[in-house]
């Protein structure tokens, strides 16, 4: 078995050269150093309260619980050239789903072509026929975009960049971005007077500038909250440092109220006018006058005043007809369609379950590729063929021919690895990559890097936090 692509090393062990300073400074560090600075990070991330809820998850008194990110010290390093390149393929990839969320909900040109099969986005669980004929702001559905990138390949090649999946609706991680490089600056001050690592830190203005400038037409200073489900969401500690680190409040449903055809937020100065919520609500939840009745998450009436362009939502109602698995393998042509571009970055080849030549070869070749839910997320709902039993595979496969729409399937990618801070030492683990995308209709931003994950499991190709991934952070290089 070829050995992956290590990000660090060259196949012959000899250290890349944008890696040469960090490696020179490493082999100087003891290792009762880095294991000390490891326990320091883990007591400020507690103390901070950096911490996600797991669902289904109970401690010893049944109550649900509370875990750290595991963050590991050493970084991932990219040089400039690569990131330049896959920052220009990010906005172009947004780009082009911004104007495909457009079209399925005004002239559906795309469909009409016959590129997207008319019946998987409108029957699809994620189109919102509500959205239909709706104006909003410079035509951006998804201002905050989070794209997973993994590089595939093995030591003695390139390793390839792939998108591995676009996140549309409410795409989280970046508060643990600007977390691990408040960290990582904190613990080893010395190592960013040595390279030159472009900064992250200006993320919440940028995110702030974005919202501000899709506010509704006519409003000069809009007021912006945060739309939170509560504490109890795996998410909130995200949340709340976001809205904090921008300066506005951090709502829930409860805390809002519609009246003659505009938002407000209840304040202990009375009622104060919204204009733009970004919200960390899925649509099922947001007004339960048109979706959930059952839902208290949401603020009812609010999407008649959306409808009427007297509220800015972000991310759009409707923008997970985009981030859909099942509507992935066509992002390339939608490229090709809008932008009249060969698209930059590269998808993973990706097999319909809903087409019957490919569930057929996916149901023979479970063993050997990864099967996921086309709404999972966080690594629920999915099979990694080359990990699982017989009987688990069995299972599976009598779930995916229950329902085969619910489901695609990809080769099992031999992720890139990283060096990683172990209890072992430093070991390689399989890791991937989420930069954030800001669009506001005046233009398209990132900030260098974006949120490594990393597979602390030796072998593991899952990064999730919730099924036991850590964090690095991510250095991009100025020169």
């Amino acid at each position: 078995m070829k050995t992956p692509f290590d990000e660090m090393l060259t196949a012959n062990a000899a250290v890349r050269d944008h890696y040469r300073v960090y490696d020179e400074w490493l082999k100087r560090q003891p290792p009762e150093m880095m294991r000390s600075r490891r326990a320091e990070a883990e007591m400020i991330f507690r103390r901070v309260g950096i911490t996600f809820a797991v669902y289904g998850a109970k401690d010893e008194d049944g109550a649900g619980t509370e875990r750290l990110i595991p963050f590991d010290l050493i970084p991932r390093v990219i040089p400039k050239q690569e990131w330049t390149a896959m920052e220009a393929g990010l906005r172009q990839r947004v780009t082009a789903l911004n104007r495909f969320i457009h079209d399925v909900y005004h002239g559906q040109e795309i469909l009409k072509a016959g590129i997207v099969p008319t019946e998987q986005v409108l029957k699809n669980a994620q189109f919102r026929p509500e959205m239909m004929g709706v104006a909003v702001p410079g035509n951006v559905y998804s201002h905050i975009s989070g794209i997973d990138i993994v590089r595939a390949g093995h030591t003695d090649g390139s390793g390839d960049y792939y998108v591995l999946e676009d996140n549309l609706r409410v795409p989280s991680g970046v508060s643990y971005m600007l977390e691990n490089r408040k960290m990582m600056m904190r613990l080893f001050p010395d190592l960013f007077a040595i390279n030159r690592v472009a900064p992250v830190a200006r993320y919440p203005d940028l995110l702030l500038e974005t919202l501000r400038a899709v506010a509704p037409a006519g409003v000069s200073e809009p007021t912006v909250v945060v739309l939170t489900p509560g504490m109890y969401n795996s998410a909130y500690f995200e949340h709340a440092f976001l809205a904090q680190q921008m300066g506005v409040e951090l709502v829930e449903g409860q805390d809002l109220v519609v009246r003659d055809g505009f938002v407000y937020m209840r304040t202990t100065q009375g009622p104060k006018r919204v204009d733009v919520i970004y919200r960390r609500v899925d649509d099922d939840f947001l007004d339960p006058q048109v979706f959930r009745p059952d839902s208290t998450l949401g603020c009812a009436g609010l999407l008649d005043v959306y409808r009427a362009g007297n509220i800015t939502l972000s991310n759009a109602v409707g923008t997970g007809i985009a981030d859909d698995k099942s509507i992935y393998p066509y992002v390339p042509k939608m490229i090709e369609f809008y932008l009249g571009e060969k698209p930059i970055l590269n998808n993973v080849p990706t097999y319909l379950c809903r087409d019957p030549e490919d569930l057929k070869y996916v149901l023979a070749h479970m063993a050997e590729l990864v099967v996921k839910e086309v709404h999972g997320a966080g690594g629920y709902g999915m099979l990694v063929g080359p990990a699982a039993t017989k009987a688990e595979i069995k299972e599976f496969s009598a779930v995916v021919k229950a329902n085969p729409t619910n489901y695609i399937a990809q080769p099992t990618l031999s992720l890139s690895t990283c060096p990683t801070f172990v209890e072992s030492g430093i070991a390689p683990r399989h890791i991937d990559l989420r930069p954030y995308v800001l669009s506001s209709g005046h233009g398209v931003q990132t900030v260098p890097g974006g949120l490594t994950r990393v597979a602390l499991k030796e072998g593991s190709l899952v990064v999730n936090s919730s099924q036991g991934g850590g964090t690095k952070d991510t250095w991009v290089l100025e020169d």
